[in-house]
């Protein structure tokens, strides 16, 4: 592994790949496709077909593809499908070269969120990959957007909350991997080398993760990938992220309320009216003030200081004329939390580092409650109680909570699925470490130094572990790097390149 810092900052044999039956499928209401949907022929292409919705946008041709997949992979007795949802945009003026052209697929962050339509292709890393002679597929993940959503709506179906569980025990990364494997094989069929039936990938965040898990399962998969603060910490058990991340939690909150000093008081007010009062949001969910305090999320971002600081002042400033805040501060407060949107981010998210029959059992809120209790304490008469009762008030971060389950709306209705979740022991392995050991695929990675997403230290010691991983670290960018400068995914493929040694 070498390790490349900005001036500024400063596998053994893999498993064997089956033979997929995934087909192109029709678009279905239900998120659990029945084995019943008409095939098209096997002897036209998926890249053939001609009922396949297209359309362009500014650099490149879009075609928006369904997919069949096992819910169950490893289980062939098991019928029961998912339909995955691919975006495959081919650069402009090269629709002709769609059978040659290598692919890089992309996984978004969460876990529990799609990939959204860019407006264009002619910026951003899509620009970058297009140069770099790519066409783009971009997967919702199961569970997210187009690819079999879960939400309270969809899991009913399933029955009782025994079974709508073990439903949703198949969308974590392993599950995710073996479907985008699926498509590659579907979308490759017919190329002529081993090296043209191979992908690159590009994660960002837990796309980063499940390309770590993609890497232990078919390295002879993937021709280079790309990980952007996403290295995934090599755990069984969430609780040592905690651990890590609290502290960078309470260094962000510091450097907040040094920035905007006048929110101390406004952010004590607004947690003193949230702890005497019933605030319904406009959905139906609580505005409570240990809700109020995840706005805190924003701060792992670029920009979200000000973005933080912007509600702050305009439900301080309802309170100060009305003495109640606003439906329009209301909705804006909704808006930026996104686990009704989408649930997977909450009832899945301590999954994510769960391995070999250890469950989650809600470790962000045993570690803060055990280490942490008094920093981001939300009750207002404790508050009142600590050494400095005049101190601040500090917001948390990427954490999930059961009490989460009472306060938000949608939720609630997913409550005892969450919590059985939680408790749930059967994980299997995510990650094999004998394979990243012998990886031979190229690997990139950017670490970012104050990211409280991902926390750094956690992700060095994994990228000590694949072989051959370059790890770029670096304080210039916060966990949204990719989004905000092409620079991310530019230097990435230069240090692929080898065009970056050492600095």
């Amino acid at each position: 592994m070498s390790i490349h810092n900005l001036p500024k900052s400063t596998v053994a044999q893999s498993g064997s790949v089956q033979p997929s039956s995934v087909q192109p499928s029709s678009v279905q209401p239900s998120s659990v496709q029945p084995t019943t949907t008409q095939p098209i022929s096997a002897d036209i292409h998926e890249l053939d077909r001609t009922d396949i919705e297209s359309y362009y946008i500014p650099g490149g041709k879009v075609y928006e593809r369904f997919f069949d997949c096992p819910l169950d992979h490893q289980q062939t007795a098991d019928t029961r499908q998912v339909r995955v949802f691919a975006r495959h945009i081919v650069p402009v003026g090269k629709e002709d070269q769609i059978h040659s052209l290598p692919f890089i697929v992309y996984l978004q962050g969460g876990p529990g969120f799609e990939c959204s339509l860019p407006s264009s292709v002619k910026g951003g890393w899509y620009a970058t990959a297009i140069s770099e002679g790519f066409q783009l597929l971009l997967v919702d993940q199961r569970g997210t957007g187009l690819s079999a959503p879960i939400s309270a709506h969809t899991l009913v179906q399933h029955g009782s909350t025994a079974a709508q569980a073990e439903y949703v025990q198949h969308f974590r990364a392993d599950s995710i991997v073996r479907d985008c494997e699926l498509i590659r094989k579907a979308l490759c069929r017919g190329r002529t080398s081993a090296a043209s039936q191979k992908v690159a990938l590009l994660g960002q965040s837990f796309g980063g993760f499940c390309i770590t898990t993609y890497l232990s399962l078919f390295p002879n998969s993937i021709s280079r990938a790309l990980i952007t603060g996403g290295v995934p910490p090599l755990l069984d058990s969430p609780d040592a992220v905690y651990h890590a991340t609290y502290p960078r939690m309470i260094t962000r909150n510091q450097q907040y309320y040094a920035k905007f000093p006048r929110d101390i008081a406004r952010v004590r007010t607004i947690i003193e009216h949230l702890s005497a009062a019933d605030v319904v949001l406009p959905d139906g969910g609580c505005l409570t003030a240990r809700r109020f305090q995840q706005l805190g999320i924003s701060f792992g971002r670029t920009g979200g200081f000000d973005s933080v600081h912007r509600l702050v002042l305009r439900a301080a400033s309802d309170l100060e004329t009305a003495g109640s805040l606003s439906v329009s501060a209301l909705t804006e407060i909704a808006a930026a939390q996104s686990f009704d949107t989408n649930p997977l981010y909450c009832i899945m998210h301590e999954s994510i580092y769960c391995q070999n029959g250890n469950a989650s059992r809600w470790a962000a809120h045993r570690v803060r409650e055990a280490s942490f209790a008094s920093a981001f304490e939300h009750q207002w008469d404790r508050i009142l109680q600590r050494s400095d009762p005049a101190a601040p008030v500090y917001f948390t971060g990427e954490s999930v909570y059961p009490w989460m389950l009472d306060d938000y709306a949608e939720l609630r209705r997913l409550k005892d699925v969450a919590l059985s979740l939680a408790e749930y022991t059967g994980w299997g392995r995510l990650y094999d470490t004998d394979v990243l050991a012998a990886n031979t695929v190229p690997v990139a990675a950017v670490s970012y130094y104050n990211d409280m997403f991902v926390d750094v230290g956690l992700s060095e010691r994994t990228a000590q572990t694949i072989a051959g991983c370059h790890q770029w670290i670096t304080n210039e960018f916060h966990h949204n790097g990719l989004g905000v400068s092409s620079h991310v995914p530019e230097y990435l493929f230069r240090l692929l390149k080898g065009d970056i040694t050492d600095l």
